[in-house]
């Protein structure tokens, strides 16, 4: 017996075209929602309670699930439907799509989530990040050492870019992660005592020298031209990641990992 509502094999399906749209960023602000895509970010909203509002799946490889996997959706009252290989072609980002893909809505979190002074720890602020993998990166790793949020400033990449979301390997359910005005924000932040740092060449102190155990929100700027002027004039503190070799510089995505994990390091470790 099939856990399965319904089958669609219509590309043409009224559905459908609306999923498709779901890879457009015009479609996603419309719609306020996003695609997720294959196995284990489907687990992984699952497991986080998310916002899913339908399952579907390729009609033929049911098999490929996990067991159980089906059954969980069911039970959390989420829409399950079956569909073809050209529909699901049509609605995914990938050149081969796993079984199944699910849709959300977006997620619903606001600065408040981490702005209150009981829960302020360690946000990554992120100033115009392009790069639909390096912004995923980064969730990632704001994700891997426990920070508190990360915070999307503009001009930065769309969270919901299907490589966005591919690449932080379901971590956007693990913490909030919140659009926003830098310029209003990161004041707000200062004038409740909180340390905002980003990283410079023109900085004075090593990464490894500053105390990142007070509550710290670090910048993070765009590949090519580093945090804004506007931003960096807002940021109390300039550090500087130090380098014995001969690159010039880090690509964004791994010089935040290496600040992250600094600060974790002095924030303590927890097994």
């Amino acid at each position: 017996m099939t856990l399965l509502e319904s089958s669609i094999t219509s590309v043409q399906n009224a559905r459908v075209k609306a999923w498709a749209q779901l890879l457009d960023k015009k479609g996603r602000d419309k719609q306020g929602q996003f695609i997720i895509e294959g196995v284990h970010l489907v687990q992984e909203a699952l497991e986080s309670g998310a916002a899913i509002e339908t399952l579907v799946v390729a009609e033929d490889r049911q098999h490929e699930l996990p067991d159980g996997l089906l059954k969980q959706a069911v039970d959390a009252g989420i829409e399950c439907i079956a569909v073809s290989e050209q529909v699901l072609a049509k609605c995914t980002d990938t050149l081969t799509p796993q079984a199944a893909f699910a849709v959300l809505s977006k997620l619903d979190w606001s600065l408040d989530d981490f702005m209150r002074a009981d829960s302020v720890g360690l946000v990554v602020v992120i100033d115009g990040i392009q790069d639909p993998g390096n912004l995923g990166t980064i969730i990632r790793s704001a994700d891997a050492v426990g920070a508190t949020g990360v915070l999307l400033g503009r001009g930065t990449v769309d969270l919901y870019n299907p490589k966005t979301v591919r690449s932080t390997m379901g971590s956007l359910f693990h913490l909030p992660i919140v659009q926003g005005e830098l310029r209003d924000a990161l004041p707000q932040a200062a004038s409740q005592g909180i340390a905002i740092v980003t990283t410079s060449l023109q900085g004075k102190q090593s990464c490894y020298e500053y105390d990142f155990r007070q509550p710290v929100w670090f910048v993070v700027g765009n590949e090519g031209q580093g945090v804004s002027a506007e931003v960096s004039a807002l940021a109390t503190e300039h550090i500087l990641i130090p380098m014995q070799g001969r690159a010039e510089s880090l690509n964004a995505a791994m010089a935040a990992t290496v600040v992250l994990f600094e600060a974790m390091r002095q924030r303590g470790i927890r097994f």
